[in-house]
């Protein structure tokens, strides 16, 4: 490990203590000789990364006393506003994550604001180091795509430190239901629904939905799935879902779908997480040699740019991209400013609809004697 390296790594260990109340306000820090012991880098080293902590006013010192832990929600009313917006998403070039930094993008800059991005990649421990840094740079507010939602996340602390310094944060897409946060969001249960909805209308019977377990978006398209079974008086059955995680993604969804798709009783409809994955699913498809939507049909999600990426043409349920971004930007600048902030809902729900395109068959016209063009 590089001199820089391990400097860098005390200070954002000292920095997470600091976060998670393992060093309390007030309280004094390790000396540098113990902590030459406990990390096993220079005095030097040590020194470096203490003093930048002091200048960031994470520390202070007191001659012949020692370095102590600064109070800094106490110090969260002097903080002058910088313009600063912080944005954590869990990726940032793919699927539909630029246009909705776009959105935010192009309101923030409108009202003078600058924009600091960071990406999770869906992973626990970046998301903790993207909050640190963003502490680290003065924001003023931060809007945030959670990490793995459907799921407990032991950075709750960071977010608190947030609540605690006096900086409004907003999530989107999904929200970690234990902070119940100020949140933008797409009813997912009822897009979940609406898709499965449409295939049943169309007289399917065995319909698979693959969805992603790890994330609170994913649980809710299920649980649409499923009340669109419930509603319809239509038998389900456990084999008629496949989940998958961030993980395990890859494999998981090829080898249970060769497998439903080889059974003697292969579905006529599939429902998925998403577009991208539809689009997946679409490769497997022509593998194993299945036209769509005459051998079988599919439904994605979100209208993304890869709904009509390829031959097929997906239906699929919209999600408002550009709408979301900009939404969020306002909200966190009025909670910024102030403006009307009394009257700043908590949560918004869009809702969501269904786009017929060319992936999906209506079996009943089959049923009826009807001519299928």
């Amino acid at each position: 490990m590089s001199e820089k390296a391990k400097y860098i790594d005390v200070k954002n260990k000292l920095k997470a203590w600091i976060v998670e109340g393992k060093i309390k306000p007030g309280e004094k820090i390790h000396s540098e000789n113990e902590m030459v012991k406990m990390f096993g880098f220079s005095r030097h080293t040590i020194r470096q990364a203490v003093g930048e902590l002091v200048h960031e006013g994470w520390l202070y010192r007191e001659q012949g006393s020692g370095t102590f832990c600064t109070n800094r929600a106490g110090q969260s009313t002097m903080r002058r506003p910088r313009k600063n917006i912080g944005v954590i998403t869990t990726y940032i070039s793919d699927y539909i994550f630029p246009s909705i930094i776009r959105g935010i993008e192009s309101y923030l800059s409108s009202q003078g604001y600058s924009l600091i991005m960071a990406s999770t990649d869906n992973d626990i421990e970046r998301e903790k180091h993207c909050l640190l840094n963003m502490l680290d740079k003065d924001i003023d507010g931060l809007i945030v795509e959670p990490t793995k939602s459907s799921n407990y996340n032991p950075n709750i602390n960071y977010y608190l430190n947030l609540e605690q310094n006096g900086i409004p944060y907003l999530m989107i897409n999904q929200y970690y239901s234990e902070l119940n946060p100020p949140h933008i969001i797409i009813d997912d249960e009822l897009g979940g629904f609406l898709a499965t909805d449409h295939l049943i209308e169309y007289g399917h019977e065995k319909i698979v939905g693959i969805f992603k377990s790890d994330d609170l978006q994913g649980v809710s398209r299920l649980k649409g799935f499923i009340n669109a079974f419930r509603n319809s008086g239509l038998a389900f059955f456990s084999d008629m879902v496949i989940t998958y995680t961030t993980e395990n993604r890859e494999q998981k969804i090829l080898e249970e779908l060769k497998s439903v798709l080889n059974s003697p009783n292969r579905p006529t409809g599939i429902v998925c997480y998403n577009d991208e994955i539809a689009l997946k699913v679409l490769n497997v498809f022509r593998e194993l040699q299945l036209s769509v939507p005459e051998d079988i049909s599919i439904v994605g999600y979100d209208d993304s740019h890869l709904a009509e990426a390829s031959e097929v043409k997906l239906t699929t349920i919209t999600h408002p991209k550009m709408k979301l971004g900009i939404d969020s930007a306002k909200w966190i600048i009025s909670k910024i400013e102030g403006k009307n902030s009394e009257n700043l809902e908590h949560s918004t729900i869009y809702k969501p609809e269904l786009i017929i395109r060319n992936s999906t068959k209506d079996m009943q016209k089959k049923k009826r004697g009807e001519i299928i063009e």
